[in-house]
This record gives structure tokens, C-alpha cells and sequence, in this order.
């Protein structure tokens, strides 16, 4: 299959970062810093932000959690930094920035740990002349964040006497339509709506971001984007690994949980949107909002569920899910995924999106697939009486990740005598186009939600209105256990139900 490269000059690549902002002067205090999230992500992030001289020059960063480290925190991240975020040891930079991190320990309930808080948060306020920006993170387990955010209203700290105060939260933001509500409420209470960042890292990745560059920067796709040229829709999010050793946190989960009701809701809706008139914050929530609440209810019978048994992933032999560490030998919880739905619009009346999402599966691969609908006539036969069907179908594939890029697929002619045709890839490439970056996806959120924009954060009616959509299948699972698990082998690309789930549609998954 031929390919086509693109490449992108060193010049435009410069001035398309001429006009960032730099935010005002803040303090980060992030909540669960002793976790692995705010040292492999995190911290590198913030870092590459100071690399690239996008951090205010008064900055200051606050790991709060319940382990006593000491000053033993900062060099700890120092260690992250370097090792998961691909910066030198040496880097110029680098031991200026770890001077400004402090660490404070306290139990996320205790008052007094709060007030201490308060008062160091104000010291080091004074010391580097801050001006009182806070932006507080929270990555601890979702059990604690109501009760951190009544704690810092009680102390105070919710609201800014002078500057700006906002609070970042990680999924999952609830684990079903009432405890969605039920948190949104308590938040709201103390954090008033333009304050709160609900995060969700995809949105921070290039690719998906591209996604609305690709539709409305491009005068030749959005004319073909509807419902006249495009067969169906796939978005599949597929991971490799298993559940790394987290398999309390799984067990209440699972895959449509924790990827599904987030990740994939929001591909989907950067997929099927209207235009926004603007690239601001109100008015791309506003058309993803418009999407998730023109889909049709999910019957039963649109999903399938699986979970993994033993298999062989990359060569290596690999235990199914219930033999996981910390989790039931007879458990029910579904390791995959998959939907059938309908966004019953204007645009995309009568075009099905499949979406499927996994752990263990062939490989790790996120990727949109929109197929078009085949010709009206076949007048090529590729020098055989082929069946009208077996001509491969125009498709644009947009990766999110590992090989971050879109590819463009279509006939060619063959050389030769013959008027035959063959399918074609005209490919963009990422890495090939800007080079190689460190970038993990959070340097761009933590970016926005220092400088207030809250564009490509989730806001309390989109996490219920995709809620409303995942609550239903939910209860049908749980009120009929799966029988059959585990129902498909790991290395994979989940159970057999899945494949013929697309092909009573005459259709079949895009498997890389």
C-alpha cells in the first residue's frame, strides 16, 4: 500500500507558537502528590512549561498528602522529571525550578492540617510575591473530593481576595448519573462554575485537539462531513496492558467507566459537532453538549460487554483478569466495551458510530475511523469480475496515539495497461512533521487552567449529560451478570460477540 508523506518547515512551526500567553503568578497545591500521577505527569509537565518559558517567573508548586516526605518530595520529583519527562539532569533550569517545590503533610479530613496549609501557602505568597493566584489540583481518589473542597470553602481558601483561585479535578467524576449530580452539587457550593476544571487528559493530546483543526481549518472534509457521504463512524481506544495492579480501583469501575463514559464520549462528540463560532470555551461546550443529547437511548442489545482471560500479549504469556492481583475470582466486571448508537441530528441521521474500548487487546492503539460510503457504480474491475463489495472503501483514520497522525485512504490507478486500481495512504505523521516531543497532554491543560480557559475541560451538564447516556447500560449489566466471562483471550481484539455485533450491520471493525 503506497504511502504519502507530509513535513512541516521549521519557520511555520516557530510562528505558530508566537502568540501564547504567559498566566498570572499562582501557586499550584496539588492534593495527592505522593501518587504516581503528579510524578510522572504532573511535575514533567509543569517542567516542560518552564522549559519553553510559558510559567509566570513567580511560580510555586504544593504537594499535599498524607505521607510525612519531607523535603525528601522535592527531590523526589526532581527524579520524575528527569526520568519521565526526558529532561536532562543537567538542564539550566532545572534546580531553580525545584526550589520552588514544598511539600505539606496532612490527612485530607484534619482541620488543623488545613489552617497550616493556609498559613504556608500564605508565607511562601509573600516570599516570592505571588499576589495570591492558587490552583489547586486534585489527584486523589475520587472518595476524597468532596470533602477536600467543603474543607478548603471552611477554611477560606475557595475564594480570592485578591488574583484568582481555581480548582482542577480528575475522573472520574462520579460513577453513575445521581453521584455525577450529587458531586456537582457539593462543588458548586463552594467553587462557583468558572472556577472548576473537570480534567480529562485526551483533551490534552495534539491529535485530538487537531480533530477540530482537521474539520474546520480545511475547506475540502467539512462539505463531505455528514450524513450524504459517510457509511459509519468506529472510535476505538484500545490498551496492550491490564490493569496494572489496580485492581480495587477496577473492580468499581470498568471499561465503560473508565474509559467509555470520558475518553470516548469526548472523541465523539469533536467528531460530530456543529461548527462553533468561535474556539471559546461556552461555545465548543455548547455544540458537544448538542451532540450527547441527540443520541438515542443505548438498548441492550447495542452493547457488548467481555472481560480478558490468559493470553499471549508482544510474545509474553499474560494471566486473564481474574487471576489479577486484589481482584474477585469470580468477578463480573467487564474489561471491554463496545456500543452501537445513533445521534439522531440533521448532520448524522441514519449513520451508526460504533465505539469499543479495552484492555488486553491486540494493541495499544485510540483511533477514529470515519468510513464513506462506497460509489454509485463500479467501472474498475482491477482486471478480475470482483464483487462490487470487495473495493476498499475511502477512509480518513485520525490517531490519537502511539502513532499520533491521520491518513487518508483512496484508489489509485495501477501502472500498467490494465485500468485497475489499488487503495492508497496519504499519511501526516506527527513526529515526522514537528519532531519528537516530551509532551504528555497536561502541559496544555495545566496551561488553560492557569489562564482561565476552560475550553477543552468538561463542564457539569456535559459529565451528566454523558452520564445519562451510560447510566442506563450500567443497570441492565448489573441486573444481568455477564455468564460467559472471561470471553476472550488476551493479545486479542475482544470477544467474538463484538465482530458479528458489527457484522449483522454488514460492516467489521478497523483492527490494526
Amino acid at each position: 500500500m503506497a504511502t504519502t508523506e507530509v513535513s512541516i518547515s521549521p519557520e511555520r512551526l516557530q510562528a505558530a507558537h508566537s502568540a501564547e500567553r504567559i498566566p498570572d503568578p499562582c501557586v499550584v497545591v496539588i492534593f495527592g502528590a505522593s501518587g504516581d500521577l503528579t510524578k510522572r505527569k504532573l511535575l514533567p509537565a509543569l517542567y516542560h512549561l518552564e522549559q519553553g518559558g510559558l510559567l509566570p517567573e513567580k511560580f510555586a508548586v504544593v504537594g499535599v498528602a498524607r505521607r510525612p516526605l519531607g523535603d525528601g518530595f522535592a527531590a523526589d520529583m526532581r527524579d520524575g522529571i528527569v526520568k519521565g519527562g526526558g529532561v536532562e539532569a543537567n538542564d539550566p533550569k532545572l534546580d531553580g525550578f525545584v526550589g520552588k517545590i514544598s511539600y505539606h503533610a496532612m490527612n485530607f479530613d484534619d482541620h488543623d492540617g488545613y489552617v497550616k496549609l493556609k498559613d504556608l501557602l500564605d508565607s511562601i505568597d509573600k516570599k516570592h510575591d505571588i499576589g495570591g493566584g492558587r490552583l489547586f489540583y486534585l489527584a486523589t481518589a475520587p472518595d476524597y473530593f468532596a470533602e477536600i473542597i467543603h474543607q478548603l470553602g471552611a477554611h477560606g481558601m475557595s475564594r480570592a481576595e485578591k488574583n484568582w483561585v481555581r480548582v482542577i479535578i480528575e475522573k472520574p467524576f462520579g460513577h453513575d448519573l445521581q453521584s455525577a449530580r450529587e458531586l456537582n452539587d457539593d462543588v458548586n457550593q463552594i467553587f462557583a462554575e468558572d472556577q472548576i476544571f473537570r480534567i480529562d487528559h485526551y483533551l490534552g493530546k495534539e491529535t485530538v485537539q487537531n480533530i477540530l483543526v482537521f474539520r474546520f481549518a480545511n475547506g475540502i472534509f467539512e462539505p463531505l462531513w455528514n450524513r450524504n457521504f459517510i457509511d459509519h463512524v468506529q472510535i476505538t481506544a484500545a490498551e496492550s496492558m491490564g490493569i496494572e495492579g489496580r485492581g480495587p480501583f477496577y473492580e468499581g469501575a470498568g471499561a465503560l467507566r473508565d474509559v467509555v463514559q470520558n475518553h470516548v464520549m469526548e472523541l465523539l462528540s469533536f467528531v460530530a459537532m456543529e461548527p462553533p463560532v468561535s474556539f471559546e470555551a461556552r461555545t465548543i461546550r455548547d455544540e458537544k453538549i448538542k451532540v450527547w443529547r441527540a443520541i438515542q437511548p443505548i438498548l441492550a442489545q447495542d452493547t457488548v460487554r467481555g472481560q480478558y482471560g490468559p493470553g499471549t500479549v508482544d510474545g509474553a504469556e499474560v494471566k486473564g483478569y481474574r487471576q489479577e492481583d486484589r481482584v474477585n475470582p469470580q468477578s463480573t466486571t467487564e474489561t471491554f466495551a463496545a456500543l452501537r448508537l445513533q445521534i439522531e441530528n440533521w448532520r448524522w441521521a441514519g449513520v451508526p458510530f460504533y465505539l469499543r474500548a479495552g484492555k488486553r487487546l491486540g494493541k495499544r492503539s485510540t483511533e477514529i475511523t470515519i468510513q464513506f460510503k462506497q460509489p454509485p457504480m463500479r467501472l474498475f474491475n482491477n482486471g478480475k469480475n470482483a464483487p462490487y463489495e470487495t473495493i476498499a472503501p475511502n477512509i480518513i483514520s485520525m490517531r490519537i496515539q502511539p502513532d499520533d497522525g491521520i491518513s487518508l485512504r483512496f484508489d489509485a490507478k495501477v501502472p500498467g495497461p490494465a485500468m485497475s486500481s489499488c487503495s492508497v495512504d496519504m499519511n501526516f505523521n506527527y513526529k515526522d512533521a514537528f519532531g519528537v516531543s516530551s509532551a504528555n497532554g497536561y502541559e496544555r491543560l495545566l496551561l488553560d487552567a492557569m489562564l482561565g480557559d476552560a475550553t477543552l475541560f468538561a463542564h457539569r451538564d456535559g459529565v451528566e449529560a454523558t452520564w445519562a447516556l451510560m447510566t442506563p447500560i450500567l443497570q441492565a449489566w448489573a441486573a444481568n451478570p455477564a455468564k460467559d466471562f472471561p470471553n476472550y483471550a488476551a493479545g486479542s481484539w475482544g470477544p467474538k460477540t463484538s465482530d458479528e455485533f458489527l457484522e449483522r450491520d454488514g460492516r467489521k471493525w478497523r483492527n490494526q
